[in-house]
Formats: structure tokens, C-alpha cells, sequence
């Protein structure tokens, strides 16, 4: 059975505009590949209520999961909610146990529960809760939509909490090596390995580095033996092409 598929929706001016810097997609990018569910597509579209909706209708229809980030905190601008209770067209009101929630939290804090914060307690109609450890203001999971918050922190906490939910796949294993050649050098021997490798996913990412002209590959797959096989047909092909093994090395970081 082919794993589960995923798609994530980037929301907010901020990220467009270049003022935030997104590092959402590559936690979430990473979560579920350890999870064993393909993210397949990602979207950044502005805090505009057309433009999510239109966004979100399409992705969720074509993959198993949708996972949005952003604009669901205590201002005007954060429509992300609203713009999902449209998409279902369902209504959207404060919930009891998200008011429940925030009111908890803040107690805990010394705060107080202000109309702009009980904004975060508004939820779509059927919708289910994601806990949100950090700051008390809980996501939400609709359908196959997966509702979280944009801040890094509270969105890191939310997918902790949201993925042991979901039914998994095989996870994915990758492994890169690093030469010190260029793309073009090595690009008929990689099209050779990726045909003897179909199963595998086989990209080169090119580098220039203090000087050193080099491309990373990286291998993955669902099968971390095959995976390891096509690394060591790489590394023999490329010290077999004149490299040397000081300029051909595995890197660290696979999944």
C-alpha cells in the first residue's frame, strides 16, 4: 500500500513579503517523511479569505492530508479560520473547551482572557482540537485539514501533537554524498543509476563552497537496504570516473 499524501498551505503576508522567513515547511517536511506520509506539494498564498479558500478546497481534494500554517492568532488579519469554515461551509463560533483552553493558560501565566485572545477560541463546526502546549491556543483539525499555528514553536508543538494521530506509511530513509565535481560531469552516470533504481528518488543539488565546485546527491527511499545498495553503486561509479576518496564522502543527516 502506497503511504498517505500530504500538502501544506504557507499563509500570510509576512512570509510573501520576505519580512518572516518560513521554517515551518522544513519541520513539517521532515515529520512526515519520519511518519511515513509524502509531502507532495507546498503553497504560500497572502491573508486574503478568496485566495485561502480557493487554495485549500483544491489541495484538499487531490491529496489524504492538508496541513496549513498560519493565521490563526488574536488580530484582524488572522482569517485562516474564518477562511475554513467557509471552505466547509460550516459555521464558526467561540468553542467552550478552547475557551476552556485559554483560560487555563493565561490563569497559569497571570493573564487575562481579552476579546482579541478569545479570537483563538472561535472553531469551525465539527471540528476536532489540536493541543497546543506552548500557548494555549488550540489548532484544529477538520476533514482532512490540519489547522496550526504559524509561530515556529507552537507550530512545532502542534504537529507532535496532531501526527500520532495519523495513520503512517513506511517512513522514508535518504542518505547524500558529496562530490567534488560538477553536475554535468556526473549527470549520464546518475541517469544510468536512476534507471537501475526506479523505486528511489535520486537529486543532485550543485555547490559552490570557499571555492569548491561540487553537487550533493541524495538517495531516498522506502527500503533503507536498497537505498544503501544504490549509495554504494554511486560511490563506486564515481571513484571508478576519476574522483578520489577524499572528494567523494557520505554526509551526515539522512533520515
Amino acid at each position: 500500500m502506497p503511504n498517505p499524501t500530504a500538502a501544506m498551505l504557507v499563509i500570510g503576508d509576512e512570509i510573501l513579503s520576505g519580512r518572516t522567513q518560513d521554517t515551518n515547511t522544513n519541520h513539517l517536511a521532515r515529520a512526515l517523511s519520519a511518519h511515513g506520509i509524502d509531502l507532495k506539494e507546498v503553497r504560500v498564498v497572502a491573508d486574503e479569505q478568496g485566495a485561502i479558500v480557493a487554495a485549500l478546497n483544491a489541495l484538499r481534494e487531490r491529496f489524504d492530508h492538508l496541513f496549513t500554517s498560519g493565521g490563526i492568532g488574536p488580530t484582524h488579519d488572522d482569517i485562516t479560520a474564518d477562511s475554513v469554515a467557509a471552505a466547509f461551509g460550516v459555521p464558526i463560533s467561540v468553542r467552550e473547551d478552547a475557551r476552556a483552553a485559554l483560560e487555563a493558560f493565561y490563569r497559569k501565566i497571570g493573564g487575562d482572557l481579552t476579546p482579541a485572545r478569545l479570537r483563538m477560541a472561535r472553531i469551525p463546526e465539527g471540528a476536532r482540537l489540536i493541543d497546543n502546549p506552548v500557548s494555549g491556543a488550540p489548532g484544529f483539525s477538520i476533514g482532512n485539514v490540519h489547522v496550526l499555528a504559524g509561530v515556529p514553536s507552537v507550530f512545532r508543538a502542534m504537529v507532535a501533537s496532531v501526527l500520532p494521530t495519523l495513520r503512517g506509511g513506511r517512513p522514508l530513509h535518504s542518505e547524500t554524498l558529496r562530490a567534488e565535481r560538477g553536475e554535468s560531469e556526473i549527470a549520464e552516470g546518475l541517469g544510468r543509476l536512476a534507471a537501475a533504481f526506479p523505486a528511489l528518488a535520486i537529486g543532485s543539488y550543485p555547490f559552490r563552497q570557499e571555492g569548491v565546485l561540487g553537487t550533493n546527491i541524495v538517495i531516498r527511499g522506502e527500503d533503507p537496504k536498497l537505498v544503501a545498495e544504490a549509495m554504494a553503486r554511486l560511490r563506486a561509479l564515481l571513484l571508478g570516473a576519476g574522483g578520489d576518496a577524499a572528494s567523494v564522502r557520505a554526509e551526515a543527516g539522512g533520515e
